[in-house]
């Protein structure tokens, strides 16, 4: 597995396969053509069903339009054999030699692919360990913490880099809290964490609890939406259920900022397990993928902090992606809005009580998280491609504006 810093990724939104991944790639086919006269992008699958709502198309322009001018190949209904996220580019001469033609794949996170076992990685494998069982058992026989796995495979820089990815978490939350007005696109969607959060403080604690959460999570989900700066857990449209957990635990049962980064590098194992054996791409296996994901990880973060075991842990995780199983990928308009924000609301509530319901147990359970993983993998893989991230089925299909 790679680097939880290939996993943790600060950038703007409002995807991070739709936009921080194509972004990174035209810079990529940028920096090896400056001389080009012009370029081409095709884009395939997912990637030319939603590019737009997602801003792909910004987010290439940014990046090849300084060097050269650019035309723009929205293949709708074509998808290539790899993944939904296909992207060709093409650079051209002076005299319209071919420069280069490039295919690569947007696969989730950010994170870019030429094709299988071709990722491209900064990193490389990190960690010696590809499942959760695997690790659980280590630490069990060794009286380890996950967190400790992660230190001694990354090495002490790593917290460093959890410290500004948290620093970014904050400030995404804060920033939300105190914007209004409406999100960008056809929909009109007003901002409601500033209202939820001042509603939330007027209720006695139990309800202010909840809905404190609900407002966190609106707030990093709608600065996503309006293309601000977050960290990706384990993508841009999952942002918010990490950052509104942990804010809400920090700031309500006073965890510093160490017992924070702790529990932030446990919920990254969870999230690494999940992109080496299965998918976190909405395009290629659903939101179960993205949201579900981040439930699984906001749920072993919060089991962390309150002293859970591996084992209990192992059990929050699981019931955070289980209970996610088949969730379809729909966006409205093809915007990372209806119903995105709204589940990064309930997926850290739901957390939340997968960390409760863990530590009343003693952490024993019949289906493993690696089970489960194996079973959003292939529940993703016979998904028809309506409901995988192209706004052709479910609730995208004939919503009228």
């Amino acid at each position: 597995m790679h680097s939880l810093r290939e996993l943790y990724k600060i950038g703007m939104g409002p995807s991070s396969s739709h936009t921080m991944g194509p972004n990174n790639a035209a810079h990529i086919f940028a920096e090896r053509h400056p001389d080009a006269c012009r370029f081409e992008v095709f884009l395939y699958g997912s990637l030319a069903a939603t590019g737009k709502g997602h801003m792909t198309d910004v987010a290439i322009l940014e990046a090849l339009e300084p060097v050269a001018p650019v035309t723009l190949h929205w293949e709708h209904g074509h998808f290539l054999e790899y993944h939904s996220n296909g992207m060709q580019f093409k650079a051209f001469s002076a005299d319209d030699t071919l420069l280069e033609d490039w295919t690569v794949y947007s696969i989730g996170g950010g994170a870019l692919s030429e094709g299988p076992g071709k990722e491209m990685s900064k990193s490389g494998d990190v960690y010696w360990m590809n499942s959760l069982s695997e690790i659980i058992e280590w630490c069990d026989k060794n009286g380890r913490s996950i967190w400790e796995y992660v230190d001694l495979s990354e090495g002490p820089g790593i917290w460093d880099y959890l410290q500004e990815c948290w620093e970014a978490m904050k400030e995404s939350v804060e920033r939300g809290l105190s914007a209004e007005g409406r999100l960008p696109g056809p929909l009109n969607l007003p901002r409601k964490a500033a209202v939820y959060h001042v509603k939330a403080l007027g209720y006695q604690p139990n309800l202010r609890s909840r809905g404190l959460v609900f407002a966190y999570a609106l707030a990093v989900s709608e600065e996503n939406a309006a293309a601000g700066r977050i960290v990706t857990a384990p993508t841009c449209g999952s942002s918010g259920v990490m950052p509104a957990v942990l804010y809400h635990l920090a700031r309500g049962h006073s965890f510093n900022d160490e017992r924070i980064l702790h529990a932030m590098a446990t919920a990254g194992i969870i999230g690494n397990v999940v992109k080496q054996n299965a998918s976190i791409s909405g395009a290629e296996v659903g939101c179960q993928g993205e949201v579900g994901v981040a439930c699984a990880m906001a749920s072993a973060a919060a089991c962390q902090l309150f002293g859970g075991s591996p084992y209990q842990i192992e059990y929050a995780a699981e019931m955070g992606l289980e209970h996610h199983l088949g969730m379809t990928c729909d966006p409205v308009c093809g915007l990372v809005q209806i119903p995105c924000i709204e589940r990064n609301a309930f997926a850290a509530t739901r957390a939340l009580d997968s960390n409760i319901y863990s530590t009343f147990s003693d952490g024993r359970h019949r289906i493993s998280f690696d089970h489960v993983v194996d079973v959003m993998k292939r529940t993703g893989k016979d998904l028809p491609s309506l409901y995988k991230e192209t706004s052709a089925g479910g609730l995208a299909l004939n919503y009228k504006i």
